[in-house]
């Protein structure tokens, strides 16, 4: 890490170069993650003008795509905070072994979810309880999107390789470009323009995969022109290390990802524009991720070079300026969403009826947005130093014991409203936050190595 060369004292030189590094690294993440999630609420809004059915199906096959992505995310944290540490320590050699490591594993894991995604995934749309007519738009989406699901998987590993050297640029270079391409393709494949057939959700996932295929292909390529993976014979032990850090990340975003399917499913029974308005709603706040996001991956890195390097100050510095960057940031998006939701739902849908009750989800969703920064920061600090399997328990109970028992009880028990069951994620928010917050600071920084 370069540190601004002025000739005043270190205590006061250190928190500026470290909140420029917290900039230097979380703004383009945070571009990036915005950019990811773009492809996903494009598909959204392209989709809308052939109903709501068409939006609930992309909706679904979006949510089994994240649900399926859950062992990713376990390998591509645990490459993230492993690489992390071994660049901080000075070992780069051993940081390219790991990044080897880790895309043998993505290959091979990703070959395991593309036969079962590809040949199962309309079928579970029918078991959440979608119509018919949801169900034929869903198989075909989930059938393209999960067969070339390994440049989605591929974009994902890579990014993390970089993000744990410190490289957040180049990630989002290739999510820009991935961008670009899907917005040029989607439209003209969806409805049939510049010559083309109309494709419907089909063109939606055509566009996707041949976006992410010219988007994997660029970080491939700049991960070996820069040296970031060494080939080798695969080793285990640094695979061993991966996993550690990994399976509790699996496992909590398991937890997550399935708990918000049974979720889901419990939203589709209030009706089909009830789980369009809900989908929508998603689509949106997660622009209000990407800040916390960003600083989450920040404070991780951060974190795990400033722990390999024995910088235990310097640790907790940087996750200061994380949290404080977040929590303001993300303080504004909850203004916009409070203040302005019926403009933000009206730019995916004129159905009076998704407009009023996704106006209502986001503001439900502004009283959310300062506990999900301190829940991204502190999650993300955690896993910098290695403690992945406490967050899963936190995310676990969370999810499980709060989110969807409570939903479930107040509609199929109390028979309450719509309303009541999108209010019971506000708990889960504030629990997660405090929970996190406090083992942070009970963290012994000192017995973090990996």
């Amino acid at each position: 890490m370069k540190f601004v060369s002025v000739p005043i004292p270190l205590k006061r030189r250190k928190p500026v170069s470290i909140r420029r590094d917290v900039f230097r690294l979380s703004m383009p993440v945070l571009l990036s993650s915005l950019f990811q999630r773009l492809v996903s609420i494009v598909d959204i809004f392209l989709t809308g003008g052939l109903g709501a059915a068409a939006i609930a199906a992309t909706g679904l096959g979006q949510l089994l795509m994240f649900v399926s992505m859950t062992v990713f995310w376990g390998l591509s944290t645990g490459t993230t905070v492993v690489i992390a540490h071994l660049w901080g320590a000075g070992r780069r050699e051993d940081a390219g072994r790991a990044a080897f490591v880790a895309c043998l594993a993505c290959l091979l894991m990703t070959a395991a979810c593309t036969a079962i995604g590809s040949v199962w995934g309309g079928e579970i749309a029918r078991l959440m309880g979608a119509s018919p007519d949801v169900q034929v738009y869903a198989a075909e989406y989930t059938r393209l999107v999960f067969l070339w699901m390994i440049w989605t998987t591929g974009l994902n590993v890579l990014s993390a390789i970089m993000h744990g050297i410190g490289d957040t640029r180049t990630p989002m270079e290739a999510i820009i470009l991935v961008n670009i391409l899907h917005v040029v393709l989607a439209w003209p494949l969806i409805y049939g323009k510049l010559g083309l057939p109309p494709m419907g959700v089909k063109g939606a996932a055509i566009a996707i995969n041949t976006s992410e295929f010219v988007g994997c292909s660029y970080l491939l390529f700049q991960a070996l022109r820069k040296k970031y993976i060494a080939f080798s014979r695969p080793d285990l032990q640094i695979f061993g290390r991966i996993w550690r850090v990994g399976w509790p990340v699996a496992l909590e975003r398991i937890a997550q990802q399935s708990g918000q399917l049974f979720y889901s499913s419990i939203i589709i029974g209030y009706g089909t524009s009830a789980y369009a308005a809900h989908q929508i709603g998603l689509s949106i706040e997660s622009l209000s991720f990407m800040p916390g996001a960003g600083m989450g991956i920040a404070a991780a890195t951060l974190m795990g070079q400033s722990l390999g390097a024995g910088k235990l100050r310097r640790a907790r510095i940087s996750h200061n300026e994380a949290l404080r960057l977040a929590v303001v940031v993300m303080t504004v998006m909850a203004l916009i969403f409070f203040c302005a939701p019926h403009y933000l739902i009206g730019l995916f849908s004129q159905d009076p009826d998704v407009i009023e009750k996704g106006s209502l989800f986001l503001r439900l969703v502004a009283f959310a947005q300062v506990p999900l920064a301190i829940s991204f920061v502190y999650a993300g600090s955690l896993r910098g130093t290695g403690d992945t399997f406490y967050v899963f328990i936190v995310t676990l109970v969370a999810m499980w014991g709060i989110r969807v028992a409570l939903s479930w009880v107040a509609a199929e028990w109390l028979h309450l409203s719509l309303y009541a069951v999108w209010g019971v994620f506000l708990i889960d928010w504030y629990f997660r936050g405090a929970a996190f917050a406090w083992r942070y600071h009970k963290r012994d920084l000192h017995s973090a190595a990996l």
